[in-house]
């Protein structure tokens, strides 16, 4: 009997901000296709990952679960065995589970002084995955990365090229020899595959573009420097950070990458390699798209498009990622698309959240929601059966850091952020440094009003709000079995 069961392709990118699509009103980047599948689904304009790192964001997104629930709350950290991702339930259902390129649930470069024999495999856990492509990173030689072992079975060695002498930008592998086109055949092989399969097929697609370090095929990076006097320059004024946490002003002066002490014509030149990541994994998604239509299979197949995190891109004069919790940090893309399942070209504009993205697959496979799972479903939003969805879908979104990188360590940084519709209030635990933004009024976060005592009693209210949402990250397992 015929699974009717839909596919699901997930595909995340890696440190991209949510304003970096045409859909979501970057006209200043080319991304048709994925404008496309906006289209044809759902684009909800208020997401928000769980955490601005990549190991904690990961954990939280594919389990359903708070970053501080999971237990993997930092980079370099991993994933505790007993955890459940929704890769695993559904592969316990039915489904035929793949994956290329990034998991990132365990650490991938090991400090050198850690023994050998108790470093952590890439794979600690019960994933779900029963063909991985797994490639952490391009630039990653380890021996596990199949990536490079393609290049090398290709006569191709792995190489980044300074551009033009800059200190900041470089070009990398042409776009057949890219990582990001590596994984993205990775992917096509596996729908080809499922086309005659008589069980539903979940592959996640995790590209480590568009994360640093900023190097796009030459060919790209010439398209967004040809145009690079029309694109926008950070948010960012000098002195802004006089009032915010100091790990800020330190973000900003030091490092690599010092944003408030770049020039403008450097700032253009890394805003156009890290636009030309972006248009070239468009065209890649594209590929993917096309695929899925010549098998059959596209009404069959759930699509979900999203990042783990974003990227300051120098705005507030930091760049990458951190303790921050402005919007190009923690606001990211997110599309759901299923033609006659989904809502076609929806704009929701609730706030949700990445650990709402497991329950979510789950509900669309129509399994019940595991005990253990904290984020709530957003297929009542999404299907077009009639359903009528809770509305607002959250009140506030979290998110947190708890000494997530190994940069931020003396001192440590512990820090929280609750985003209601109007207000974003952030708490550096154990110091007196907190930010507190009215959205309403400062849309790009330039005011810092946390000692403003206009806001004294919004501020006192947000605190209650963001305690409680803490307290909502208490694990619900194991779950109750008696009254006492």
């Amino acid at each position: 009997m015929p699974d009717h069961r839909p596919n699901i392709l997930w595909i995340c990118t890696d440190q991209q901000r949510w304003d970096t699509l045409g859909c979501y009103g970057a006209d200043h980047i080319d991304t048709p296709h994925l404008d496309e599948l906006a289209g044809e689904g759902i684009r909800f304009q208020r997401a928000y990952c769980q955490s601005p790192v990549c190991t904690p964001s990961r954990a939280s997104m594919l389990t359903g679960r708070y970053p501080r629930t999971t237990r993997c709350r930092q980079n370099g950290q991993p994933m505790p065995r007993d955890e459940r991702l929704v890769t695993t339930h559904l592969s316990e259902a039915g489904y035929r589970c793949g994956l290329a390129g990034k998991l990132h649930l365990s650490p991938t470069n090991p400090d050198d002084n850690t023994d050998a024999t108790t470093r952590e495999p890439a794979r600690s856990l019960d994933d779900g995955y029963g063909t991985v492509h797994w490639s952490p990173m391009p630039g990653d030689d380890s021996p596990d990365n199949q990536y490079r072992q393609w290049l090398r079975g290709r006569g191709e060695s792995f190489e980044r090229t300074p551009y033009e002498g800059s200190s900041y930008v470089e070009t990398s592998m042409s776009p057949d020899n890219h990582q990001t086109a590596w994984c993205t055949d990775r992917a096509i092989e596996y729908v080809r595959t499922g086309a005659d399969a008589d069980h539903p097929w979940l592959f996640s697609l995790n590209y480590f573009d568009p994360h640093h370090p900023f190097d796009p095929p030459a060919a790209y990076l010439e398209k967004y420097v040809d145009r690079i006097d029309d694109l926008p320059p950070p948010n960012y004024a000098p002195g802004e950070l006089d009032d915010k946490p100091a790990v800020q002003h330190e973000a900003a002066h030091t490092g690599r990458l010092e944003g408030a002490n770049m020039s403008a014509d450097e700032h253009r030149l890394v805003r156009a390699a890290y636009y030309a990541m972006i248009d070239f994994v468009d065209d890649q998604v594209g590929r993917l798209l096309a695929e899925l239509d010549a098998t059959g299979q596209r009404s069959d197949t759930i699509v979900v498009f999203t990042a783990d995190h974003g990227e300051m891109l120098g705005d507030h004069g930091i760049y990458k990622k951190g303790p921050y919790f402005y919007e190009p940090a923690v606001r990211v893309p997110l599309i759901i698309s299923q033609p006659g399942t989904v809502h076609k070209g929806d704009i929701v504009d609730d706030l949700v959240a990445l650990t709402d993205l497991a329950p979510t697959l789950v509900a669309a496979a129509g399994l019940e929601q595991p005990a253990g799972m904290q984020g709530r479903s957003l297929w009542p939003l999404v299907r077009t059966d009639g359903t009528t969805p809770t509305r607002p879908h959250r009140e506030s979104v979290y998110c947190e850091f708890y000494d997530a990188t190994k940069r931020h360590t003396d001192p440590r940084v512990n820090a929280t952020m609750v985003r209601t519709d109007r207000y974003k209030l952030v708490t550096h635990h154990d110091t007196d440094d907190g930010e507190l933004y009215d959205l309403a009024t400062d849309p790009v976060e330039r005011r810092n009003r946390w000692a403003d005592p206009e806001l004294a009693e919004t501020k006192a209210r947000l605190l209650g709000t963001l305690a409680d949402r803490i307290a909502g990250t208490v694990d619900p397992l194991p779950e109750r079995l008696g009254s006492w």
